[in-house]
């Protein structure tokens, strides 16, 4: 298998996407930290996986925090006496935000998609470094590329910094053998929204609206 014996922490874990990954990592090996703030839902992935014969433990899990980061990471130390790879999968969507310009809304956002990358590699790096290397993967958005009508700006901005932050964590942690990449999805059901639940981005006219306001080209 080919993760055999390796430990993963992946950040919304929970649903989605995030779980997904959970399953396949399990599958394919993997000892899994299922990382989140959904408890019930992280616990019942983290379920699945161990009655599929996988390993897998769940931790609570605010990414903006620096302190939940410090303690989620000791504990899968405990738990399994490594960290090969990080996903850092956890964000939030602009999409609920109706003023664009909301000042609460930008700082939620970056804490968590931008703030919160940048914590689950402060406290990765140095334990893969240490044990002769590592993967982190971080999940951007094609809106960290380029920019659309009707989502906050701050999405874009965050995921823009996920995409920067990976080319400068490449750079400068390659020659510890530690691989830094990112992946950037186009609109994927279901995303988590700042104030309500996961319908304008799923359905298809809103999806086509959001992409019809992109001037073609741009950016």
């Amino acid at each position: 298998m080919r993760l055999d014996d390796k430990v993963a922490l992946i950040t919304g874990a929970a649903s989605g996407m995030g779980a997904s990954m959970a399953r396949i990592f399990a599958g394919e090996g993997a000892k899994v930290v299922v990382a989140d703030m959904l408890e019930d839902e992280g616990k019942q992935v983290a379920a699945d996986i161990t009655k599929a014969n996988g390993a897998a433990m769940f931790r609570r899990l605010d990414v903006s925090s620096e302190a939940e980061w410090k303690a989620t990471v000791d504990a899968t130390l405990a738990e399994y006496g490594k960290l090969d790879i990080l996903v850092n999968d956890a964000g939030l969507s602009g999409s609920a935000v109706e003023d664009l310009f909301d000042t609460a809304a930008w700082d939620r956002l970056m804490a968590v998609n931008a703030r919160g990358v940048f914590l689950g590699m402060k406290f990765a790096v140095p334990i893969m470094k240490a044990a002769g290397g590592g993967s982190i993967v971080k999940v951007s958005s094609i809106s960290g590329i380029t920019g659309q009508h009707g989502v906050h700006v701050a999405y874009n901005a965050s995921k823009g910094a996920v995409r920067t932050l990976t080319k400068a964590a490449a750079v400068q942690h390659g020659r510890d053998n530690i691989r830094v990449n990112s992946v950037h999805p186009g609109l994927m059901p279901p995303m988590r929204w700042l104030s309500r639940s996961a319908t304008r981005t799923t359905a298809p006219r809103s999806r086509a609206g959001i992409w019809r306001g992109r001037p073609r080209g741009c950016c």
